[in-house]
């Protein structure tokens, strides 16, 4: 490996190294915008704001979780299968609007999507908190007055800053993979011309080298009287 490419191999390794850094730290999954973590410990709760806050006071920005389509209730499904480990009814980020009769998310997100069971779409109840079936990716109802859970399911959406900037820094490792590669073959070629010039020269060298036989002017002398002598 050539000198030049041995240089650049830090600065690709730390440009590589932001671009995956989108979340708060290393224990959170990523999923397309947003960054997901099941904190696993019993937590004596009153009330499900005591739940939330395990969140909110976790990471900056980490809410109780929200879940917008079927595509992300099936990552978080998968995840508890492959990853987390927990109890079947983990609690939603969702709180019941007696004013607007409906359930919201905490986070203020809108309510694009739902996962009810079938028998339960109808039982909007004031004191009713949602709960997401970790064998199934089902939501089903159930009563907000629990002594403590189990876990809290938390999210946090990857920040404007670090949502953009991978595609700038994908940009970059790729400008530096081309550089090494250029790098790279042209250390190759010109090792090649060094080599064959270093074998070339010492070739002309051996010619050059070679031993001469060395007239003085008695033997051209010497060679005029034979000469001479034939005739």
């Amino acid at each position: 490996m050539s000198a030049a490419v041995v240089a650049t191999l830090p600065t690709l390794l730390l440009l590589l190294g932001h671009t995956a850094a989108d979340c708060p730290s290393s224990t959170w999954v990523q999923f397309q915008s947003n960054c997901y973590i099941f904190l696993q410990r019993t937590v004596k709760v009153e009330n499900i704001e005591d739940v939330r806050n395990q969140c909110t006071d976790y990471a900056s920005g980490a809410d109780m979780i929200s879940i917008h389509n079927e595509e992300e209730n099936a990552f978080i499904l998968e995840t508890f299968k492959k990853l987390w480990k927990a109890q079947d009814d983990i609690l939603l980020g969702m709180f019941y609007d007696i004013d607007d009769e409906s359930f919201k998310w905490y986070d203020k997100s809108n309510m694009t999507f739902n996962k009810w069971k079938p028998s339960e779409e109808g039982q909007d109840l004031i004191d009713t908190c949602a709960f997401f079936q970790t064998k199934s990716g089902i939501w089903k109802k159930g009563n907000c007055e629990v002594s403590s859970v189990e876990g809290a399911l938390c999210k946090a959406a990857v920040s404007y800053e670090k949502k953009y900037l991978p595609d700038n820094h994908i940009l970059i490792t790729a400008l530096v993979i081309a550089s090494t590669t250029i790098l790279t073959i042209t250390g190759v070629i010109v090792w090649f011309l060094y080599k064959r010039n270093l074998t070339s020269g010492l070739t002309n060298t051996a010619y050059t080298t070679a031993p001469q036989l060395s007239y003085n002017d008695d033997c051209v002398l010497v060679d005029a009287e034979e000469n001479e002598y034939v005739a």
